[in-house]
């Protein structure tokens, strides 16, 4: 690559409370920021026009209708692809990540510039023990998918996206667009041998925080997802077992 160029992406819908925080506690990276706006309420709006005002790293990309997570991810990182940006830092508007981990993620993203950088959540007590064990039965069906143990979590939306390889798949198939775009888009990079690097990094849950993940629906798509990518790996099965092999004695 023949340059790093990195910026951050943070989807947002409805956290008014808590961008500004976000946005503040990147200021230290001094890089563009995309926040996509997918079609949040009029406080929301208010909140990003004065924090693009105050910020000319800032820029605000709305979207006319909700579209779900995944949707607002893939305007973003498509929108810094357009805009000859070379990786993507995407992290939550919901203030859960420890920000000062993002240097680490850039660095290894900047180190390694063909690799997809995922979070590694470690969770405290105030994590939701149904967050956690549904944690737990995603990383079965992941590895089954990809012959692996190489991808630690695919849940976390604190991630670096080598763009190239993002724009490459989003133009193949089309995206899930809520919550499973993120376990979707990490095992289809894998499927194209898009390098991962795992890193730990803390998750805090806050008591009457906000969150988008609604549990029926999100769920009964996580499924849905799962059945997708598990038939995608059984036509797939010779290939990754020869990737497997060569990967763990190479």
């Amino acid at each position: 690559m023949a340059e790093f160029r990195p910026c951050v992406v943070i989807p947002i819908y409805n956290h008014e409370d808590t961008i500004a925080g976000v946005v503040e506690s990147l200021n230290y990276l001094k890089i563009p920021v995309l926040i996509v706006d997918d079609a949040s309420n009029p406080a929301t709006k208010n909140t990003l026009a004065e924090l693009a005002q105050n910020n000319s790293t800032v820029e605000i990309l709305t979207r006319s209708e909700n579209g779900g997570k995944g949707a607002a991810v893939s305007t973003g990182l498509l929108a810094a692809y357009q805009k000859g940006f070379s990786h993507s830092l995407q992290i939550d508007a919901d203030g859960q990540h420890f920000t000062e981990d993002a240097a680490k993620f850039l660095e290894a993203a900047k180190n390694q510039p063909d690799a997809l950088v995922l979070g590694k959540p470690i969770f405290d007590k105030s994590a939701p023990k149904s967050r956690i064990y549904g944690r737990k039965i995603t990383h079965i069906f992941v590895w089954i998918e990809t012959v692996s143990f190489e991808i630690k979590d695919t849940l976390c939306g604190f991630r670096v996206y080598p763009l190239q390889a993002f724009h490459n798949i989003s133009t193949q198939v089309s995206l899930r667009e809520r919550m499973d775009f993120d376990p979707e888009i990490a095992v289809r990079m894998y499927w194209e041998d898009v390098p991962v690097i795992n890193i730990e990094t803390p998750v805090r849950y806050f008591a009457g925080g906000l969150s988008n993940f609604h549990f029926t629906r999100d769920n009964s798509l996580m499924i849905s997802l799962h059945v997708s990518l598990l038939l995608g790996a059984l036509w797939r099965s010779l290939r990754l077992i020869r990737n497997a092999v060569k990967r763990n004695f190479s």
